[in-house]
């Protein structure tokens, strides 16, 4: 079970959004009052066996949730895991095996094999970015550009991939953004207000403030509080005369732009973070399909 499902389970805003609930939702969205096809033509009694096979080289995720999702529909299908969460996979690869009712094993195959290509998709592309930071002391945070109903799975990719969760929600950390300074009317009145608000509602939330530039850079470390700095469409030279303004007094995080071709060079500037919606909101769903087997 993964470190964001014990932090979704915590939180007492998210105890109605568990992994489980959601396949719930999504089956009864995708079955309805039944699989009519396969109910037509496939005897009620039929069994078989199926593989779900890769066809695309990258990194697996979502198995977990494709058990659940077999679990649900039928908890008499036998599900039997051949490769972990997180292991590179190449194409003919067979990552599990599903065998039991046929009629159950079709009614299931579509949302399994959604959920898992896409977080394999995501896993790949993040484990791709880590693998250009490697040897940098930076990290690949992920974004909310996540696909509503779905961000459990997407950050839970993330993990896999080797990537670090940024906040979950609105309510988990305090993220200062340029449209938050501007109607506050400034830095200095945002931060004091923040922690006058923070006071009275009795929380202790992570402060990040973002910058534009260097002059509010300054800005944010003269008024004090930030736990992170965020160096926004900030150029390779510019973030690393930003951390060395910033030195220890706060972490750093380079965001805009930000690609897997350019990480790296964003990373040598000495930044603690990069974070790329990139990972969640455009990423490819990894080529994954269920094939049955007669033998």
């Amino acid at each position: 079970m993964s470190r964001l499902f014990f932090f979704f389970a915590s939180n007492t805003i998210m105890n109605k959004y568990t992994p489980e609930h959601l396949i719930d939702f999504a089956l009864a969205e995708d079955i309805g009052d039944g699989d009519h096809t396969s109910n037509a033509c496939v005897q009620k009694s039929a069994k078989g066996k199926a593989v779900l096979l890769v066809k695309e080289q990258g990194i697996i995720a979502g198995i977990d949730e494709a058990i659940l999702v077999f679990r649900k529909v039928d908890p008499e299908l036998e599900v039997k895991v051949l490769i972990q969460d997180g292991s590179p996979v190449h194409p003919g690869d067979i990552v599990l095996e599903v065998q039991g009712s046929a009629r159950s094993i079709l009614a299931a195959e579509r949302l399994a094999l959604n959920l898992m290509q896409r977080m394999s998709g995501i896993a790949s592309i993040t484990a791709a970015v880590v693998q250009k930071l490697e040897g940098s002391k930076t990290k690949v945070l992920d974004t909310r550009k996540t696909t509503p109903g779905l961000r459990y799975f997407e950050k839970k990719a993330v993990m896999i991939g080797g990537g670090v969760n940024h906040r979950i929600g609105l309510y988990d950390m305090i993220l200062v953004k340029d449209n938050h300074i501007d109607f506050a009317g400034g830095i200095a009145q945002a931060l004091s207000q923040i922690r006058t608000y923070l006071k009275e509602i009795g929380k202790d939330l992570k402060i990040e403030v973002e910058a534009r530039n260097i002059s509010e850079v300054q800005q944010i470390l003269e008024n004090g509080g930030a736990d992170r700095i965020l160096l926004d469409n900030f150029k390779p030279s510019d973030i690393a005369a930003a951390v060395n303004l910033i030195g220890n007094k706060a972490e750093t995080e380079a965001s805009g732009g930000i690609t897997i071709d350019n990480c790296r060079e964003y990373a040598l500037q000495g930044v603690n973070y990069v974070s790329m919606g990139a990972l969640t909101h455009s990423v490819k769903s990894l080529d994954l399909s269920l094939k049955a087997r007669f033998k």
